[in-house]
C-alpha cells in the first residue's frame, strides 16, 4: 500500500510536533515547511484538518503556532492513516456499487487483499508518534541527498528513496 502525500504531510506534521513537545513555544507552520521543504499553504490546509480532527489545537498571533492536542504516546500511526487516507479499496470488489468483477463469487483475492490490509492497519496501530521521533536513528536512515538535491527540498530524503 503507498500512503498519499496528504497522509505523509500529516505524520510529518505530528511528528514534528510530537517531537518538541516540551518545547515553551508552539510549533509554525514555517518551521515544518522549512525543515521538509514543503509549501505553506498546503501545509496550512493541513494544519486545519488535523486540528478538526482534534490531534492539534492552534493559536494565531505572536507566538502563535501549533501543539499536539494529546500526549504523543497516545496517538497511533494506524489512526492517523485511518483518518488521512481516502481510499482502502485496494480492488475493485471492494465497492459493491462499482464492483464489474465476473469472479467475484469465486475469487479469492478480494479476501487475500483484505486480509493483508487488515494486517498492515494492525501494525500501524501497534506504533505511535512518541515511539517514531523518540527512538534514535540508525546511521543508514540519517539524512543523505538524492542527486542533484539541496537540504530541505522535497528531494531530500530520510532512509530510502521515494
Amino acid at each position: 500500500m503507498r500512503l498519499t502525500q496528504w497522509t505523509d504531510y500529516s505524520l510529518r506534521v505530528l511528528m514534528h510536533c510530537a517531537a518538541r513537545e516540551g518545547r515553551a513555544q508552539p510549533t509554525t507552520i514555517s518551521e515544518i515547511a522549512q525543515a521538509h521543504g514543503i509549501s505553506r499553504s498546503h501545509l496550512t490546509k493541513i494544519v486545519m484538518t488535523l486540528a478538526a480532527q482534534g490531534y492539534l489545537e492552534t493559536s494565531r498571533g505572536r507566538g502563535g503556532g501549533m501543539r499536539l492536542r494529546r500526549p504523543a504516546a497516545s496517538i497511533t500511526v494506524g489512526e492517523v492513516v485511518r483518518q488521512t487516507e481516502t481510499d482502502f479499496q485496494q480492488v475493485e470488489c471492494f465497492n459493491r456499487e462499482t464492483n464489474r468483477c465476473h469472479m467475484d463469487g469465486s475469487c479469492g483475492l478480494k479476501h487475500a487483499i483484505g486480509r493483508a490490509l487488515s494486517a498492515y492497519l494492525a501494525e500501524l496501530d501497534t506504533v505511535t508518534l512518541a515511539e517514531l521521533v523518540g527512538a534514535p536513528l540508525p546511521p543508514e536512515a540519517l539524512p543523505s541527498p538524492v542527486a542533484g538535491a539541496r537540504p530541505g527540498t522535497a528531494r531530500w530524503r530520510l532512509g530510502v528513496e521515494r
